[in-house]
């Protein structure tokens, strides 16, 4: 048994411990063999030396969060725990350095990647011009791509981002919704929206959409347009029809790369229309500077029932099928 302390100068207590000590308890809950006890503005760990590695990462972070004015909600720590509880390494905040960074947020917290899905991404955008990154919900593509996006537009590779998501709820002719065409088409790519702004401090965002630095369009409006200079993302690609699918990939102009996520399994189209998502994989797999990337479950950084959810239903769908 060994201990460790760590000292919650310079917060409030109550941000990293939570309400009635509720964030600790949780972080006992995960890790039975240790025993975690807060007094005052110093918190003592005892227990194995692995669960006392795994405990300081994510108390750090939570730390490293709190003073940043991160307000740190149950969610948070429950994705810090399925980190972990997935072998996964969690980024310490004297690490900002390391080469597995991929940029910062904001608030100055290191992105990284987190899985080995995620790690694979980053890898081959270091080769490829374009990536497929086809996977279940909650791996962490869009929020991986998107910060990659990023980190191009900040190093100058890049002067523009793009992001892209067919809006398939509203039949993409988005004519028939009220208000103007921002109003209409917001609400689908909220996703989108919600990564930028971990990466990005609200003024600057606003600053490089007005000025077109980075745009947020639904899918419909690519047709007909040429991209230079540009990373590109579309996400949620399996909505996107065959023809949808051509029509992005030849937007890609000089100097342009472009990241495609998507789930096969998990298709909003009308019954007679197919995705463009799963014949790309054929059509394209012998082309040079074309990567494609699987996710799996594994790979699931979300709320840690999420994965379980996955195989649940990947279950009932094999058993369906017999």
């Amino acid at each position: 048994m060994k201990e460790i302390k760590i000292s919650l100068h310079g917060v409030e207590p109550v941000s990293v411990l939570g309400l009635r000590d509720k964030y600790l308890s949780r972080l006992e809950e995960a890790f039975p063999d240790s025993i975690i006890t807060a007094r005052g503005t110093l918190i003592k760990c005892s227990g194995p030396e692995k669960d006392l590695n795994d405990i300081q990462d994510i108390l750090e972070q939570m730390l490293q969060m709190a003073r940043n004015n991160k307000v740190i909600s149950i969610q948070d720590v429950e994705t810090l725990l399925a980190i972990q509880q997935s072998d996964r390494i969690l980024s310490r905040p004297d690490s900002e350095n390391s080469d597995s960074v991929i940029v910062h947020t904001h608030s100055g917290l290191p992105v990284t990647a987190r899985t080995p899905g995620q790690k694979e991404i980053v890898e081959a955008s270091k080769k490829n011009d374009v990536i497929f990154a086809i996977g279940p919900a909650g791996t962490g593509k869009t929020y991986t791509s998107v910060a990659l996006a990023v980190k191009a537009l900040k190093e100058r590779k890049v002067k523009k981002i793009v992001l892209v998501r067919p809006a398939v709820e509203a039949g993409e002719s988005l004519g028939f919704l009220p208000g103007d065409l921002k109003e209409k088409i917001d609400p689908y790519l909220r996703p989108l929206y919600d990564s930028l702004e971990e990466m990005l401090d609200y003024e600057r965002l606003q600053a490089n959409m007005e000025k077109n630095i980075i745009e947020i369009a639904p899918l419909a409006y690519m047709r007909g347009r040429t991209l230079n200079n540009s990373f590109v993302i579309l996400d949620e690609a399996q909505n996107a029809t065959q023809m949808q699918m051509k029509m992005f990939l030849t937007r890609l102009g000089v100097n342009s790369r472009a990241i495609i996520t998507g789930d096969i399994t998990q298709t909003d189209l009308p019954r007679k229309k197919h995705s463009g998502l799963a014949p790309i994989q054929h059509i394209l797999k012998d082309v040079n500077g074309i990567s494609f990337v699987y996710l799996s479950e594994a790979d699931v950084v979300r709320h840690k029932l999420v994965r379980d959810i996955i195989n649940a239903y990947e279950k009932y769908e094999e058993n369906d099928e017999d």
